[in-house]
């Protein structure tokens, strides 16, 4: 499992949160911790499975900007 650290932008509320959180289970990701104050998301998923720009790319499907 491989564990990274993203900054979310254009989160305003918990539910942007959840949408997020809802993509990147339907993805694949294991675990997805993210908080919309501060922008910050902790996301853990299998390498062999998942790649991180296929992380990004669902991210900024939804209208997020994702650094």
């Amino acid at each position: 499992m491989k564990k990274i650290n993203l900054t979310i932008t254009g989160m305003h509320c918990k539910s942007c949160e959840m949408l997020i959180k809802d993509e990147l289970s339907d993805l694949g990701v294991k675990e997805c911790n993210i908080d919309f104050k501060t922008g910050k998301a902790v996301i853990v998923f299998d390498e062999s499975k998942l790649n991180l720009d296929k992380i990004k790319q669902s991210i900024q499907s939804q209208g997020y900007g994702v650094g």
